[in-house]
This record gives structure tokens, sequence and C-alpha cells, in this order.
């Protein structure tokens, strides 16, 4: 780096920047799954398609308000995720999501439901038990409501939709049974509704079944859903329970069944999700923080219910049913805690931080799709960048000659330096390259030359006024930086407004383009700088006959004479 005098430690820049290639590669052999390859999107190397098949709590066909409004809030979780080159569809009646590589774990966590409510806990039972009341506490308002036996005409809950992933739960020590007192309605359990189109939807009836009995307000009725619910059959009511009303639901490790109150804070009204670890715990949470109006139901409701239980329900489900330790303040976090993972707290994270889908969906339907270029694209592309680069290379070489040398040099490190960090970001952020990308980073190593011709010409401009080489090179990096750094931010800041502006690939061509942008300028002060100044003072690279600087030596000599000449012929 220059100082105001000109003055440079180049040794020292070229350790720096040797030991961050060091730790970058490091990093990629060392760390996570130690592939030193790149990800490559879905035009290159395929993906894995899934289909999601939107379900209504009637039967009814899903409106295409509902379905864009599911499309552009899975668009959001995928930026979440990073630059991950993923692609979301409407097909008719369906979602599809397309991810790249063969693992369709993630598209299936992108099509998440995700409808949280925030329920009090009003008694709980281990699954699978006999037929008995919840557990009450002394200040329970109605516990003869809890002891009436159920109906013999109450109905079994219906087969459920698909398994939900496993997640271990707190114990449940303590939970009130406290019922609504709204009157009985132990006729619904009997009789399936249809879909409000009149169709005989078998997808329709189950739901309005499992409705009739997990979601009832007569006490018998909810005592007979928690003693008959089978913890590990599919749930048509995943995702499609009315938050008003009382909820009997399995936690999501099956071990637990839960009689819940009706809700009292809705996902939509969180503001903010994370994960991170807790280490006095040794545990993973999730942390959300809830927008004003819920933030203060929450703190009323932690006062109101020390010692007592909420549930966390996800689709149907309990994620988290911890005890209240003690009131929450208005716009303090709250914690999910269960048995996470560093991955399955950062995915719930995500799901419920970018918001709830309109719609309830299940994957119909999980398929291996093929490149939509191949390889034979990748190759011409690349075929076509070393082109361009070699020509360069050899102008370089052929017009500067010693400089164009240290041109193709500082070229070859920052090549190095892509190429690690589009490994780590693929490994940690879930970057793909694509072509739109691999065109990004061409452009990007193109304008790395430019800077170095911007360099070069003002030594040259320097040693047109008379200056040695020893001399010119400070007095032209003095003047280069300036419009070296100028060109960067101009190109930067085009290419972080057309990230933002843009979608699909048009953003992988922005970010690698950004990138590479700010790795020039990293190049350049760490490695091609220094180089040269070191060149400046060697004997062997100041001559004019190696470095390629003669012509302009000789320019200068003429230039020299000629106001020599005439200073004489003016005296």
């Amino acid at each position: 780096m220059a100082s105001p005098s000109g003055a440079v430690r180049p040794a020292r820049s070229l350790v720096i920047f040797g030991l961050i290639v060091a730790a970058l590669y490091a990093l990629v052999f060392f760390t996570g799954d130690k592939s030193p390859t790149p990800k490559l999107g879905i035009d290159l190397q395929g993906g894995t398609r899934v289909t999601l098949t939107a379900r209504t709590p009637d039967g009814s066909t899903p409106s295409q308000d509902s379905l864009r409004r599911a499309q552009e809030i899975i668009e959001t979780r995928v930026n979440g995720l990073g630059v991950s080159g993923s692609e979301v569809v409407i097909d008719g009646d369906n979602l599809v999501i397309t991810v790249p590589g063969d693992d369709s774990s993630q598209a299936r966590t992108l099509g998440q439901t995700a409808r949280l409510y925030i329920r009090p806990v009003l008694g709980s039972q281990a699954a699978g038990a006999a037929q008995t009341a919840p557990t009450t506490t002394p200040e329970a308002p109605a516990p003869e409501a809890t002891e009436a036996p159920a109906p013999e005409t109450a109905e079994a809950p219906a087969p459920q939709n698909r398994p939900f992933p496993a997640q271990a739960q707190e114990p449940t020590t303590e939970a009130p049974a406290q019922t609504t007192a709204e009157a009985p309605a132990p006729e619904a359990t009997q009789t399936p509704a249809a879909d409000a189109t009149g169709q005989t939807d078998e997808a329709a009836a189950e739901i309005a079944a499992a409705k009739a009995t997990r979601q009832s307000t007569d006490p018998a009725v909810q005592q007979q859903a928690m003693a008959t619910l089978d913890c590990n059959a599919s749930d048509p009511l995943q995702g499609n329970d009315d938050p008003t009303l009382p909820l009997v639901a399995c936690s999501t490790d099956g071990t637990t069944v839960y009689l819940l109150g009706p809700s009292i804070i809705d996902g939509q009204d969180i503001s903010d999700a994370s994960s991170a670890f807790n280490s006095q715990q040794a545990r993973h949470e999730v942390s959300l923080t809830f927008k004003s109006d819920a933030s203060n139901t929450w703190a009323q409701f932690t006062a109101a219910n020390i010692g007592k239980q909420a549930a966390f329900t996800l689709d149907s489900k309990v994620v988290s049913a911890p005890v209240i330790q003690g009131a929450t303040p208005a716009g303090s976090a709250t914690s999910i805690t269960g048995n996470f993972t560093a991955t399955t707290a950062k995915e719930l994270a995500n799901t419920l931080k970018y918001g709830s889908l309109p719609l309830s969906f299940e994957a119909s339907e999980a398929e291996t799709v093929s490149a939509t270029l191949g390889l034979a694209s990748l190759e011409a592309g690349l075929i076509a960048g070393a082109i361009g680069l070699v020509l360069v290379l050899l102008y370089c070489l052929i017009y500067y000659r010693m400089l164009g040398i240290l041109t193709a040099l500082s070229l070859i490190l920052s090549g190095l330096l892509v190429y690690a960090i589009m490994v780590l970001l693929g490994r940690y952020i879930g970057f793909t390259l694509d072509l739109a990308g691999i065109a990004g980073l061409i452009i990007g190593i193109g304008m790395t030359a430019d800077s170095f011709v911007v360099y070069f010409e003002r030594i040259k401009d320097e040693m047109r006024e008379g200056r040695s080489f020893r001399s010119a090179v400070p007095r032209g990096w003095a003047r280069a930086r300036r419009t070296i750094l100028s060109g960067n931010a101009v190109s930067f800041i085009a290419a972080a407004v057309l990230y933002v502006l843009a979608v699909g690939q048009v953003r992988g061509f922005a970010f690698t383009l950004g990138l590479t942008t700010i790795l020039d300028v990293v190049v350049v002060f760490l490695v091609t700088h220094p180089l040269v100044h070191l060149a400046s003072k060697s004997a062997f690279w100041s001559k004019p006959s190696v470095n390629g600087l003669g012509a302009v030596t000789e320019v200068a000599r003429e230039r020299k004479t000629a106001a020599v000449t005439t200073q004489a012929k003016e005296s």
C-alpha cells in the first residue's frame, strides 16, 4: 500500500495476500464437505423438481392470487438463503420448485406451509395412552369437564396427512385443563362435511372430520380425540386448523398429545426470526421477535400464565411447549427450544422469518431434471473465456513486456482467489454457478486487466516527462489508484443496483460481477503494485530493453534534448 509520500512495503502486502489465499484454500480443503469444486446451477448440472399441491380447507380450487402470493413468499425464502439458483413457478394449481443438485430436502423446506400459532396448553398426555382426563391444576375453573366420559357416538379422528419431521420436545410437567365455555356440539363429529362446491372430495372430507373431532369445543369430544389420536399416522388437518377454536395436536416427535386453547398470536405477527446456539444450555434455539401489538399480547399472556405452558404450533403440530418461567417484557425476544440441530434450527427460522404461506401444500412428486444447457455449454463458455484471456495476456506481453509478465501473474493469482471464494460460497450460502455467473466472472477479470493498463499508462506518462522508471512508479501509482478506485466504485454500484432490481440468473451475473470488482481492488493493491515496485528497484528489470519502456525513454530523451536546444537558442 502507498503512503502519501509514495513509500510502500511490498513484502508486507504480498505476505498479506498470501495469507488470504492460504486461509481460503485451508477452508476449501479442511472444512465442510471438503469438495474442492463449486456448486453448479440448474442449467449446468440439472436439479431436483418438487411439485407442491395446494390443499384448501374445503377442497375447492385455490385462487390464482393465493398461488401468486405463495410463489412470492417462497421466492423470498430462496433469496433469504442467498443466491441459490432455485426456480419457483406456478403450474396450474400447483407450485413447482426446482433446486440444483439431487437433494430434494431444500425444495421441500422452502415449500413448508409454516402456519404458526401460539396457543395456551390446556392439557396433555402421552400419545396412545388410555382414555383419561388430562391433569389439572387447583386453579382450573372447570375440572369436572375433564372427567366426563366420551360419548359412544364420537368418531375417531380420520387418517392424517404425511408425517412431520421428528423433533424431541421439552418434558410436559404442567398442563392446566381449561376448556372453553361454548355450547357443546357432539353432532359435528358424525357428519364430515363435503367441500363448499358440493363435491365429494376425499381430502375435504378428511379435513372436515379431523376438525370435527380435534377442534370441537365439547370437553368429552376433546378427551376422545386425545385418547385416540394416532401421532404416527398422516394428518389431513396439517396447516388447516382454525385458530379461533381449540385444537388437539401431537408433538412433532409423536410422543405427546396436547389439548390447546384458541390462538393468541398468529405467525404473521412475527417481525424476525433467527437461530443461534445457546452455549449455557448446550442446545440450538430459534429466537422470535414480534410486531408491536403481538409483543404486547405476549407480554400480558406470559405475565398472567407463569408456570403454565404455551405451545408453538407449526402446521397443526406442536414444535415446542415450554413452561413459562417468567413474564417476557414487551419488545423482548422469545425462543423456541427443542432437539434442534444447527440445520433444522436455521431452516425453521428462515421459514418463519419470511412469512406463512396463504395455502397448505403437500409434496405430490419429486423428480430429477437434466441440465438445460449441459456441460457442452459450460465448456464452450470456459473455452471462450480462456481464449479472450490468452489474447489479453499476449497483447500485454508484446506491448508491456516485463509489465505484461506481472499482469499475467496477477491474473493467475486473481483466478485462484476467485475459485476458492466460489467453492466456499457454494458450500456455506448455497451459491450456485451458472453460465450467467461465469459471464460475470469473465467480465470482472477483464476489468482487472483494465486496472493494470491504467496503472502502466500512468507510469509511462511520468517517464515521458523525463523521470526514471524507479521514480515514475510511485508517482504513477499515486495518480492511477484514484482512477482505479473510481472506476471500480462505479462498476460495483452498477452491479449492486442490478442485483437488487433483477431476478433469476441476472442476479447471479450481478453477484459475480460485483465480487470480482472487489477482488480487482484487492489484487491491484496487494499484488500488482508491490510487484511493480519491487521491479523498479531491480537493475535488471529497470533496463528499457527488458521492461518494454525503451520507446517511452527515447521520447523523454528527445523531449529533453529539444528543450535544451530551445533554451540555448533563446539564450
